[in-house]
């Protein structure tokens, strides 16, 4: 009789899900993107893997470096509604969720929606508006909803942040807690154009003349057919080995000498979901360790606190990670 495990393994490895169409969109995406944006494919891809992933995304990096135009653009490929939300340190909670409003005509209390409800949400600059706002965005981010007066208003399908924030000016910010941080799926950091890019940039800028950006862009990617992507994307299969490489790699952040706060069993989830994006838009059915690898820094980096020790001697949680994603045997 034929080995039940040998059976399984040939099971597995004819196991296929049809992934073209997926790959195509995510293509659609990139090119339409890169009609307007020069020399920030790390970016744009993260945040194609976040839609795929379900995920909440935070980007970090100095003004000028189009994080709002990329988030608007790509907001633009999406067929769906979209809101900005600028955060200000006099906003309040009803200004993001919405507020009840008293109807004179039927003398009831009416509750009005606020901006929060749309598909796609850019928050630009998170860390302006005060604590009491920034938890205004706990449950919805998390659940979906908003619970107002005792009701739950559902938000519409797809929902998704995308949040910004300065790494450099401090002065009227207010630091996002631990809590917001980890609803964030990704946490991706921006850096400057190279020189060639740069000059790219000048060039279609110049072309472009006074053409708006976002009248370049088409969308190409439909509700329906996000939804048939996303769970394709959940059907890639992973082996025993790589959920405990996963668990390894977090578990080692919680004891490391150099942190003083490491991941939770969120992290292990958001690695794991955010590798099984990284293989169904490279056209595989089953994560590799390379998935797993990619999605370590932008999931970690904003999970993990230094020891003071290491933060005083300049070391950054991206070192960290590495130092950790190293000293792990990597399954074959």
């Amino acid at each position: 009789m034929e080995n039940p495990e040998a059976q399984n393994e040939e099971l597995h490895f004819n196991s296929r899900i049809p992934l073209d169409e997926l790959k195509n969109a995510v293509d659609a995406i990139k090119s339409q993107l890169g009609k307007i944006i020069i020399g920030q494919n790390e970016f744009i891809e993260l945040l194609i893997v976040s839609l795929l992933a379900k995920g909440h995304v935070l980007i970090e990096g100095v003004p000028g470096i189009a994080k709002t135009i990329t988030a608007k653009l790509f907001a633009k490929t999406l067929k769906t509604d979209f809101n900005r939300i600028q955060f200000t340190p006099d906003l309040m909670p009803s200004d993001v969720l919405g507020t009840s409003v008293l109807n004179m005509k039927t003398s009831e209390f009416e509750f009005k929606k606020g901006p929060i409800f749309s598909n796609i949400v850019l928050i630009d600059e998170i860390n302006r508006a005060p604590a009491k706002t920034q938890a205004a965005l706990f449950e919805v981010m998390e659940e979906r909803q908003i619970t107002m007066d005792g009701h739950k208003y559902t938000m519409e399908y797809p929902f998704m942040v995308l949040a910004t924030q300065n790494p450099i000016e401090q002065e009227g910010t207010y630091a996002l807690p631990e809590a917001q941080l980890d609803r964030f799926l990704f946490k991706i950091k921006v850096g400057y154009p190279t020189l060639e890019n740069e000059v790219t940039i000048l060039k279609t800028h110049h072309d472009r003349k006074s053409d708006i950006p976002q009248d370049q862009i088409e969308g190409v990617l439909t509700p329906d057919a996000l939804k048939k992507f996303r769970s394709q994307v959940q059907d890639i299969l992973i082996e025993d080995k790589i959920f405990n490489y996963i668990a390894q790699i977090v578990d080692k952040t919680r004891n490391h000498q150099h942190l003083y706060l490491g991941g939770s069993p969120r992290a292990s989830l958001s690695i794991m979901n955010a590798s099984k994006a990284f293989a169904a838009i490279n056209g595989r059915d089953f994560v590799t360790p390379d998935d797993v690898k990619r999605s370590l820094a932008p999931v970690l980096r904003h999970r993990i606190i230094l020891s003071p020790e290491r933060e005083m001697e300049g070391m950054t949680p991206e070192t960290v990670i590495d130092i950790i994603a190293q000293s792990i045997e990597i399954p074959r």
